[in-house]
């Protein structure tokens, strides 16, 4: 179990507002809340490229490392068993020699496929929004010391 999980569910109450806004703030102090917990989970860089490579496709462990760039053995294993723990991902294994373990989506983890396009294609939609403010953010900070804009408090 990874440090800092809690092993009994616990829930955030009241993380929406009075009229239905939310406050992060509300679950991101609270080291025991659920919601802390999956988000840090389900955003990290692995468990997003495994989850999109699974979409309506079940792979083998070696598919699955040979399509993700740079992620190790320990981490797709590590990154795979928390995915399964949570309900997202299911895993087969084969009575054959050797053994064949397959990994596939769960109806959860579909739905959670849903949520994460529909970010993908966001960031497919602004990504030259995003490219020019960082290249005019970074103008900005190559300005000399004692220029009006450079070091100014954000």
């Amino acid at each position: 179990m990874e440090e800092g999980t809690s092993k009994s569910p616990s829930h955030c109450e009241g993380t929406y507002g009075p009229e239905g806004d939310t406050d992060p703030f509300q679950w991101d102090t609270r080291e025991d809340c659920e919601v802390r917990q999956i988000l840090d989970r389900v955003a990290d860089k692995w468990s997003l490229l495994v989850i999109a490579l699974l979409d309506r496709r079940v792979l083998r462990f070696t598919e699955l490392k040979r399509e993700i760039d740079g992620v190790s053995q320990r981490m797709l294993t590590v990154t795979l068993r928390q995915l399964e723990r949570d309900g997202l991902v299911k895993r087969t294994v084969h009575p054959v020699v050797p053994p064949r373990v397959e990994y596939e989506l769960t109806p959860l983890g579909g739905t959670l496929h849903t949520t994460i396009r529909s970010l993908v294609t966001w960031t497919e939609q602004h990504q030259n929004e995003i490219a020019a403010a960082r290249q005019e953010y970074d103008a900005k900070e190559a300005l000399p010391e004692g220029t009006a804009t450079a070091g100014a408090p954000r």
